[in-house]
């Protein structure tokens, strides 16, 4: 490899006359194999020997070198006489006959034009910028001629394609004639169905309107049948009532009737033991002194009875007034629960009412002995109620369907006659309830009175 200075000109630049000059853009066939033939022999030159703005493409290969460096060895090329007379170097080495042939003036006639004109560039012999011109020119020339080739065949083609498009017209429009016809025959086919179909839609509308008359008149039907069953059901379940009210009033005889029997029978075992009172002497037993009038829960002649007690001139909330009363003899003391807890405390939760009031209770009766029955309503409850009674106080909570008012009256008419019982609630319904079954009512303020006191 000969190396130049870094001032040499390149062969065909130096002479008595002015450096020839490319004075329009180089073809880009021409520019194209300038770049190859720059990335063929860039291997061959070592990195001291590149320009600086090539060096990082040393390693490329000359297709990749070809790719991304193309446009900077084409300026290198152009701006550096020194690359380039290095390039035309390796190119005398690698096309040697080519090279000759240009530097005496007379490229061979068989050559590639752009070869020639690619060489040229690169060699840079006297006429180099003829030899570009006239590649350039013949480039021109053959993608003219290539062009008017390919018009030719485009316009064969476009012809070929028209002619089968005229044959296809053709074949269509028959076609179509033929479906026109077919279309129109069915048409009148559907017209027909149409009218037909007409027809039948008013004949259903006919049998619809008859149909829904008929409809209505089952249903104003039905509707009178209805009434008359739902009348019906209301007498059946008045007579039901009636009859439950009737199975009540035969069981609360029956349960009177044992009574009877019951006493009927201590009168008998009386009478047994009159007849054995041979025997009581002989083992110097005592007489009996009860008798079954003895046993009957009732004020005797002489006693105080609730009513007397309500007849003393003493407030209707005095709490001295319910302490006569509790000591009445086997009085039953009945409270309505929620009704005195939401006179006293109302704001508390339902809980801590029924704990408060139940407290107080099982004091009052540890000190009057009485018996105490407190009465909450069932309906209140969300859930089951795990409460402890206390000691001395019935607890009862109402079944579903029933008031704690109801239940209030039928433990008031489950006493035997002449039992002192006392009923505390402010509810005006309970009070008049009670008192007509013999019972005496108590507002709820004289308990809580009572109650504060405990």
């Amino acid at each position: 490899m000969v190396e130049h200075a870094s001032g040499a000109e390149p062969a065909g630049a130096a002479g008595d006359g002015p450096a020839e000059v490319l004075d329009r853009p180089l073809p880009e066939g021409v520019r194209r194999r300038v770049v190859a033939l720059v990335s063929d022999a860039f291997g061959g030159l070592t990195v001291t020997e590149l320009p600086a703005q090539l060096r990082q493409y040393a390693r490329f290969t000359p297709i990749r070198r070809a790719k991304f460096a193309g446009n900077a060895m084409a300026a290198a090329l152009e701006s550096d006489p020194l690359f380039r007379q290095r390039i035309g170097e390796r190119l005398k080495e690698a096309q040697p006959e080519l090279a000759d042939a240009l530097e005496s003036g007379a490229p061979p006639a068989a050559a590639d034009p752009v070869d020639v004109a690619a060489a040229a560039y690169v060699l840079r012999p006297t006429g180099w910028v003829k030899l570009v011109a006239a590649a350039g020119e013949e480039a021109q020339r053959a993608d003219a001629e290539r062009a008017d080739e390919e018009g030719r065949r485009e316009l064969e083609r476009l012809r070929a394609e028209l002619a089968e498009a005229h044959e296809r017209g053709r074949a269509e429009h028959e076609e179509l004639r033929a479906d026109l016809a077919a279309a129109r025959k069915e048409a009148e086919t559907l017209q027909r169905k149409l009218r037909s179909a007409l027809s039948d839609v008013k004949r259903g509308e006919a049998a619809l309107r008859k149909a829904t008359g008929e409809i209505d008149g089952i249903r104003a039907e039905a509707a009178a049948r209805v009434a008359a069953a739902e009348s019906e059901s209301r007498r059946l379940k008045t007579r039901l009532s009636e009859a439950e009210a009737s199975v009540e009033a035969g069981r609360r005889a029956v349960r009177e009737g044992r009574s009877i029997e019951d006493m009927r029978l201590r009168l008998l075992l009386d009478t047994v033991l009159d007849a054995a009172s041979g025997l009581r002497r002989e083992l110097a037993l005592p007489p009996a002194s009860v008798r079954p009038a003895d046993t009957v829960d009732a004020v005797a002649p002489g006693q105080m009875t609730p009513k007397d007690i309500a007849a003393r001139a003493l407030s209707e909330t005095d709490p001295a007034l319910l302490d006569q009363l509790l000591a009445l003899p086997q009085v039953h003391l009945v409270v309505d629960g929620y009704n005195v807890t939401k006179t006293g405390y109302p704001t508390m939760p339902l809980e801590k009412q029924r704990l408060r009031l139940l407290g107080g209770l099982s004091m009052l009766a540890a000190q009057t002995g009485a018996e105490i029955t407190c009465v909450f309503d069932g309906a209140e409850l969300a859930a089951p109620v795990l409460l402890a009674p206390p000691r001395g106080v019935r607890v009862l909570f109402s079944k579903p369907g029933v008031t704690a008012d109801e239940l209030i009256r039928q433990l008031v008419r489950a006493e035997p006659s002449g039992r002192p019982v006392v009923v505390v609630s402010t509810d005006r319904e309970v009070a008049d309830g009670v008192a007509k079954a013999g019972a005496r009512p108590v507002a709820s303020v004289m308990l809580l009175k009572r109650l504060s006191r405990v």
